[in-house]
């Protein structure tokens, strides 16, 4: 599924309810705690602060899920299309970065 597919998915599922998308800074404090569960799954998985015995293990993938989520619904709203901003961000960092790293080699 593309991203534009994402976020048309995601409008659909929006607009069923009166509501619709919550306002930005509701939206940045929802991103906010999403990235924490992640770093929270991340730290549990590869850092010093291992889960308690009796905790359940988590599922990192849903909760990359969930930021993407969060993210789309920011687009959304501000009317982003993040395939488009996608393609102008990966265009800046391949221009800006394309020495920065070894390339591997054939």
């Amino acid at each position: 599924m593309s991203l534009r597919d994402c976020q048309t998915r995601v409008d659909a599922w929006i607009s069923r309810f009166e509501e619709g998308y919550f306002h930005p800074l509701t939206n940045m404090t929802r991103l906010t705690e999403e990235v924490g569960e992640l770093a929270r799954e991340v730290n549990h998985r590869f850092g010093q602060k291992t889960k308690k015995p009796d905790e359940p293990e988590g599922d990192l993938g849903m909760e990359m899920a969930d930021v993407l989520f969060v993210i789309i619904c920011m687009a959304n709203r501000e009317g982003i299309d993040l395939t488009e901003a996608f393609d102008r961000m990966m265009a800046k960092v391949d221009q800006r970065d394309t020495t920065r790293w070894t390339l591997k080699q054939p």
